[in-house]
């Protein structure tokens, strides 16, 4: 599963363009800044703030907080406060774990194209975290991640087809996965993609291969 909570909290402090933001204040003054607009129902100063507490920047590390703030902003829909909130209640930070209250904030969050909160999905239909395990359901939300470039998605689902979890045993398909994500330097990707090659004719290597390139070629 991914765990980019941290860097979540750098991307929107740098990264979003938040009312209640200023890089030319001390992070104590952001705080207050953001909990009065919080307060008044801004659900991005809300997301902040949570990641304020959650953090400790600007205030006590307070992961009971966080996870209220992030609530609050997650019930108006504002997405990274829904993957927060997921992800604050699959390890159990500031919260019971919860595996199926995971889900339902992962869930709305990936719906609204948010790419870890897709393969954390993917990832908790394939392991049965929360809900009941199918790997169908994975292997489309790791297919909408791994089509973003995300390399440990595209390893995932060429373990899928390599082994038909939740789609039909193709080793082609596994093999342009495991190419694709073993360009990137991804080991596993390059061993498994050595393995499932031997089992191939030349003809089925080469349309992987073919297949890898256009698919490369689709993102320059």
């Amino acid at each position: 599963m991914k765990q980019v909570f941290l860097l979540i909290f750098l991307l929107s402090c740098f990264g979003n363009a938040m009312a209640c933001y200023d890089a030319s204040l001390s992070t104590k003054q952001n705080f207050d800044n953001c909990l009065g607009e919080a307060e008044q129902g801004d659900a991005n100063a809300q997301n902040f703030l949570g990641l304020l507490y959650a953090n400790g920047r600007g205030v006590s590390k307070d992961s009971k907080q966080a996870v209220k703030w992030y609530k609050k902003a997650a019930e108006q829909g504002e997405v990274d406060a829904q993957y927060n909130l997921g992800y604050m209640y699959a390890n159990g930070r500031g919260v019971s774990k919860d595996y199926k209250q995971a889900v339902k904030w992962y869930k709305k969050a990936a719906e609204q194209g948010e790419v870890d909160a897709q393969y954390n999905l993917g990832y908790m239909y394939a392991n049965g975290q929360g809900l009941t395990q199918d790997y169908k359901q994975a292997a489309k939300w790791y297919t909408k991640v791994a089509e973003q470039g995300d390399v440990d998605a595209q390893y995932n689902l060429g373990y899928m087809y390599a082994n038909g979890q939740g789609v039909t045993q193709d080793y082609v398909i596994a093999l342009m996965w495991w190419s694709i994500a073993g360009s990137t330097g991804f080991e596993e990707a390059v061993k498994n993609r050595d393995i499932v090659a031997k089992k191939m004719t030349p003809e089925q290597i080469q349309e992987a291969q073919q297949l890898a390139l256009e698919w490369a070629a689709k993102r320059n």
